[in-house]
């Protein structure tokens, strides 16, 4: 029994997808984002507003990545038309963690007193905002908005105490 794998996707309105070799650019209102998506035994084509991730062979592998593809290409279409964003809490105790942004850079200072600030990178073109006790990270590209968040999230992470004692620190608590 062959199992069908090709994955049909609808592009929206004011979406446009465009495709030199193996890297997909796609465009809309609110800004583009490019990727290099190639696999060996996988097609992806563009017709008449639709994309068709397609497979040569109908093997595990080739089936998965054909999910995976189709997935990364609708992340995209939502990125450049509705964008993402994850909102984060500052979390302390006793000592008040300073937080801010310097360019491309996330920087908490007096993060359980310690005197040298811990920073974080910023990943492309995502944006930072800090607002009282929230820091909210938004941008068009689902990769580096994740990231970022991690990075923040990561670079809070408490080593040489218990951390069911001393939960400071800045967590995910909603992604949209």
């Amino acid at each position: 029994m062959v199992k069908e794998i090709a994955k049909i996707i609808s592009i929206p309105e004011g979406v446009t997808i465009s495709r030199s070799h193996d890297v997909f650019t796609t465009t809309g209102p609110k800004g583009s984002v490019e990727r290099r998506l190639w696999y060996p035994g996988i097609s992806i084509d563009i017709n008449d507003g639709e994309l068709i991730v397609d497979a040569v062979s109908p093997k595990r592998k080739e089936r998965a990545m054909v999910g995976t593809f189709s997935s990364h290409l609708r992340n995209m279409m939502k990125g450049v038309t509705e964008g993402f964003e994850y909102r984060m809490t500052i979390v302390y105790s006793h000592f008040p963690m300073q937080v801010k942004t310097e360019g491309s850079r996330f920087v908490v200072g007096n993060f359980l007193g310690e005197k040298k600030p811990r920073t974080s990178r910023i990943l492309g073109e995502t944006k930072v905002k800090v607002s009282g006790n929230e820091v909210i990270v938004s941008g068009i590209s689902k990769e580096d908005v994740g990231q970022t968040a991690a990075n923040i999230e990561q670079v809070t992470k408490i080593k040489r105490f218990d951390p069911r004692v001393f939960q400071d620190g800045i967590y995910i608590v909603d992604k949209a």
